[in-house]
């Protein structure tokens, strides 16, 4: 059986022909026919969708839960037979489709929820996360030498006059020295956007900083940024709430619906969720 909640999503989606506007927007990270078969993009997002309704924020997650459930298994269209994409399907998937598709189809979601009256744009508040990257903080390398950790310290060592350093003594070394663990200096080269940061739990790891505006008086998102983790507030909402106000303008003035141009602020939020007003 499906879910009221999905059951009705699914059947917005086919009213607005959203298989069909993915597809487009897809069409160019498609090969005609080459290895196995692929995650057609109107189940990609849909897996996306779920990730976000459930809560989830890891593909693992995602394609267990879609194996789980049957009421989600049908608002992926999937027979009983067939079998739901795997956690490296959808990471593939990710990998292949370019940021501003996903961006485009964001934007598209942000155009029916003006029209469904779920979208006013006028007060927003911000609100970020920290997210691990998938980097390992041993493979962080000197910015100006390209020395790995432990080649830095022994040569740290050498220099203080220990021609053959031990474990304990890089140990003890390591844990004098001020500042050793600036992003100025240290980076991964596997993934060098990720910041050294430290985390809720107090351990440091190379992170992400995912910022969302949300619009206050109906809960919908309209902006998604990432920075490195070790940013400020002040720093990346200077990216978010442009970003947002773009967004939302972009569903008023766009759109060819008179009445949600009128209901949806045109320039974009004028108040922040810590009640200042915004530079119009």
């Amino acid at each position: 059986m499906g879910h009221p909640f999905y059951e009705k999503l699914n059947q917005l989606l086919e009213e607005r022909k959203f298989d069909e506007f993915v597809e487009a927007q897809c069409e160019g990270f498609y090969a005609e026919s080459m290895g196995r078969p692929s995650l057609t993009p109107g189940r990609y997002f849909r897996l996306l969708l779920i990730g976000y309704f459930e809560g989830i924020d890891g593909e693992r997650g995602i394609a267990w839960r879609a194996g789980d459930s049957l009421a989600l298994r049908r608002f992926l269209e999937l027979e009983l037979s067939e079998r739901p994409p795997d956690h490296s399907t959808i990471s593939r998937t990710r990998r292949l489709i370019e940021v501003e598709t996903h961006q485009a189809v964001f934007r598209w979601v942000l155009e029916l929820l003006g029209e469904k009256e779920l979208l006013k744009g006028k007060t927003v508040g911000i609100d970020a996360t920290t997210l691990e990257a998938n980097a390992a903080m041993r493979s962080i390398v000197r910015r100006d030498t390209g020395e790995g950790y432990e080649e830095f310290l022994r040569r740290l060592a050498e220099e203080s006059g220990i021609a053959t350093p031990t474990r304990e003594q890089l140990a003890k070394l390591d844990r004098k020295r001020a500042k050793k663990g600036s992003n100025d200096d240290w980076v991964n080269p596997h993934d060098p956007e990720a910041g050294i940061t430290k985390m809720k739990d107090g351990r440091t790891h190379l992170a992400y900083k995912a910022e969302h505006a949300v619009d206050l008086e109906t809960g919908a998102v309209v902006a998604v940024t990432v920075a490195s983790g070790d940013a400020g507030d002040t720093e990346t909402m200077r990216d978010t709430l442009p970003q947002a106000g773009e967004n939302i303008a972009e569903v008023a003035c766009v759109t060819n619906n008179e009445e949600v141009g009128e209901r949806v602020h045109p320039t974009g939020p004028s108040r922040s969720s810590g009640g200042q007003g915004l530079p119009q």
